[in-house]
């Protein structure tokens, strides 16, 4: 095997792989899923067998209503803790706002803080629940809360308070709703009270909805944003596009939570049974609405049916979603190349802890994984170096043999054995290298701590493109990429000093990978961007060092 051949064949592959990130809308690859646990569905989920039906009466479903605006406009009642402020609506009882104190929408000095909640029509706030009939058909109920807010920590009254709503329906059904929230957690809890005033036993199912838009809409095209659930113990993310190609969809056995998640924040409800509990997924066009169900209960005359959930709205922070519980943290998905990217994450997050800088920590996870492969990448090299010796005696090899081409391989192996050359020793280092590197890749990309994270001069947010602002709006680019820029030609640099293979045409396509790269990168997070920079500076300098003549 041609060496250099190899060698150009493996960048290729990186420009292919890079280059589908980038194009293409991409998600994390979906894991092997349970045919008994997913199934397409046209419908909402088909409720199982009710209970056995009581004596006094038949069961009876509630009657659906015509879903109309209610005749009053319920409060808005303010929840405020340390790490979010949310409003809470008494029309429907979903959540109208939650505001996340810890993160801002942008880096504007006047930037509010990230807002999770993107739908408007009551019956498509999140945590909007219903019984008997899914939520877009039900009665759209007006609460009436027990306080008209919650202050949570030290300004208020404690670590933990709760807020009790009650509404009665037209079908004689009371819905009482109370939601605890603690100040030191982005979880929280709701436990539902379904009470049945009449005297006729009531059959229906639990609902729990959750419609959510995307949370930036202009975030890169290549990160994925929809609806994600954890049944069965395992991770189903389903593209927003599939949905609206293919149908609802309908996922049901264990569920451990089901959730709508963006590149750094989700939003997730959790069941407190979470066996035999059902989710419903559809999409219209990026409206997203995840409807979390149960079986059918039977709720007797004068009887009354309770509910408990939990839900999270916050970071996509491993180490708080590790903390929270219920396999949260299963949500932070990177992808074939997890097992190696979450050890590089900690890593990353451990630097930080005493450099207080996450570029700085960049470049020195960079430089570690380098001074780990550089045994590697350097008997790599010299077997590059090593080749480029023997180019001169292959190619008359093949002019002498040029009809023979059995004859032609045995010189060759030969004359590698004389030489004593491996022709993949160039080879196989590079293949050790390319998990490391999209294992960086993933994590560089979705790692919430790079967000909005400051390095240095122009680089103030390692999660954006690099951009130099000079006082002129560039049309597409709007400043100068200063540190990809640089990057292309640290990577120019080395495709010079690297040893050129024989063939003209070769050597050329190396040197216009450089090129490739640069317009690649131009729009990637500068946190990658640097830690390609760096790397390609350390190979410059493991470069020159095996180029050297050696001392006499």
């Amino acid at each position: 095997m041609d060496t250099q051949r190899a060698f150009v064949a493996i960048l290729l592959s990186f420009v292919i792989l890079l280059g589908y990130q980038y194009f293409f809308v991409g998600a994390p690859p979906e894991q092997a899923r349970n045919p008994v646990a997913t199934e397409q569905a046209e419908s909402p989920p088909v409720d199982g067998p009710a209970p056995a039906a009581l004596p006094q009466a038949p069961a009876t479903a509630p009657a659906p209503v015509a879903v109309v605006q209610p005749t009053r406009q319920g409060r808005d009642i303010t929840v405020e803790t340390d790490l979010f402020s949310a409003l809470i609506s008494e029309t429907g009882g979903g959540v109208k706002s939650f505001k996340l104190k810890k993160y801002m929408e942008s880096m504007a000095p006047d930037s509010d803080y990230k807002e999770l909640i993107t739908t408007k029509a009551f019956q498509e706030l999140p945590l909007y629940f219903s019984w008997g009939v899914s939520p877009e058909k039900a009665e759209i109920p007006v609460f009436t809360a027990s306080t008209g807010s919650l202050i949570l920590g030290p300004a208020g009254s404690g670590r933990e308070q709760s807020l009790r709503m009650e509404a009665t329906l037209s079908s004689g059904l009371v819905i009482v709703r109370t939601l605890t929230f603690d100040n030191t957690n982005y979880l929280a809890n709701l436990e539902v009270e379904v009470r049945n005033t009449t005297d006729t036993p009531l059959q229906g199912a639990p609902y729990l909805g959750l419609t959510n838009l995307p949370f930036n809409p202009d975030s890169q095209r290549y990160l994925f944003a929809g609806p994600a659930v954890l049944v069965n113990d395992s991770l189903e993310e389903v593209k927003v596009s599939d949905l609206n190609k293919k149908g609802p969809k309908t996922l049901t056995g264990r569920i451990d939570w089901a959730a709508y998640e963006g590149n750094y924040f989700m939003t997730g409800m959790i069941p407190g049974e979470k066996d035999g509990a059902k989710v419903l997924l559809s999409a219209d066009n990026d409206k997203v609405s995840t409807v979390l169900s149960a079986g059918q209960d039977v709720i007797p005359a004068q009887g009354r049916q309770h509910y408990a959930y939990s839900f999270y709205f916050g970071p996509k922070k491993l180490s708080t979603l590790k903390q929270t519980g219920h396999n949260l943290e299963r949500i932070v998905n990177f992808g074939w190349f997890d097992k190696m990217a979450r050890p590089v994450l900690y890593l990353l997050n451990f630097l930080y802890r005493y450099v207080h800088n996450y570029g700085v920590a960049i470049i020195m996870v960079t430089v570690l994984i380098k001074l780990v492969l550089w045994p590697i990448s350097h008997k790599g090299m010299k077997s590059m170096k090593n080749m480029q010796a023997i180019q001169p005696k292959i190619a008359k090899l093949r002019e002498k043999y040029k009809n023979d081409s059995a004859r032609i391989n045995q010189e060759m192996m030969n004359l590698y054995k004389t030489y004593k050359v491996n022709p993949l020793g160039g080879c196989l280092p590079m293949f050790l290298q390319i998990p490391v590197f999209f294992a960086l890749y993933k994590v560089l990309l979705q790692a919430i701590e790079l967000r909005h994270a400051p390095f240095m001069l122009w680089i103030t947010d390692l999660a954006a493109p690099d951009r130099l602002w000079i006082g002129i709006d560039i049309p597409y680019l709007h400043g100068i990429p200063v540190l990809t820029l640089l990057m292309g030609a640290s990577m120019f640099l080395q495709q010079k000093m690297t040893p050129s293979p024989a063939d003209p045409t070769q050597a050329k396509i190396m040197l216009f990978l450089p090129v490739i790269f640069t317009f690649m990168f131009i729009n990637f997070a500068s946190g990658l961007v640097l830690y390609w920079f760096v790397n390609n500076l350390l190979a410059i300098a493991q470069q020159y060092i095996v180029n050297r003549p050696a001392k006499s």
